[in-house]
């Protein structure tokens, strides 16, 4: 039967095209569905865990990385949306989370900008202890969605959103480093900016992507 020679066969080498295409390149592969509804629930609870550890540190990096918790939350809910979709429109949407990470970053800086201006120190034995937390959580959203990161413009930028979020917060985690032995809030309002950076840089490249996906696809309405 065909489905027994597949291993042989069907690929254009031994070990070239084989399970890395079926894993990679899939949007509707239930194994990813299934990660993206995980990485959706981790998100949206360190949301509020975050959230609530900023307001407490007085910590701007730690709430960029809330913020960011809070859009990737979001993100990961259109991904699943557009599983269903064609590629124009997962392209499309990959175009709107790309728009949705410039501005992140752009709101970051101007929020980095008026902290530095106000003067307030964090607390950093708080920031430490949620960052370890967020980067343990990170890690294992970003481990399960490793496979799946030379995918579509869509798939791309969720891997990106997660890779992200793992260099974040390790940042946050020296910025809380810094402020303890600093006695200064300037270790958190640098990282802040360089996250809210990262953000802008990430966001380009999806629109990019996503850009290209939109003028090579063909036509929605063929089917």
């Amino acid at each position: 039967m065909a489905g027994q020679q597949h291993d042989h066969s069907h690929g254009h080498g031994p070990d070239h095209d084989h399970d890395h295409e079926h894993v990679t390149g899939d949007p509707a592969d239930p194994r990813y569905r299934r990660v993206l509804w995980w990485a959706l629930l981790i998100n949206a609870a360190l949301f509020f865990i975050e959230l609530a550890g900023a307001v407490g540190a007085d910590s701007v990096s730690l709430l960029a990385d809330a913020m960011d918790f809070a859009g990737d939350a979001l993100n990961y809910g259109l991904s699943l949306m557009a599983l269903a979709m064609g590629l124009v429109w997962r392209s499309r949407v990959a175009w709107l989370k790309g728009v949705t990470m410039l501005v992140w970053g752009l709101a970051v800086l101007a929020r980095a900008g008026w902290m530095a201006w106000d003067g307030t120190l964090p607390r950093a034995e708080t920031m430490g202890a949620v960052a370890i937390l967020a980067f343990a959580a990170n890690l294992g959203v970003a481990f399960m969605l490793y496979a799946y990161r030379e995918g579509d413009a869509n798939m791309r930028s969720v891997w990106l959103c997660t890779r992200n979020d793992a260099i974040g917060n390790v940042a946050v985690m020296l910025a809380a480093a810094g402020v303890f032995a600093t006695s200064s809030a300037w270790p958190d309002l640098i990282v802040a900016a360089g996250m809210a950076l990262l953000a802008v840089s990430a966001g380009r490249e999806v629109l990019k992507r996503a850009g290209h996906e939109m003028r090579s696809a063909p036509p929605p309405h063929e089917h």
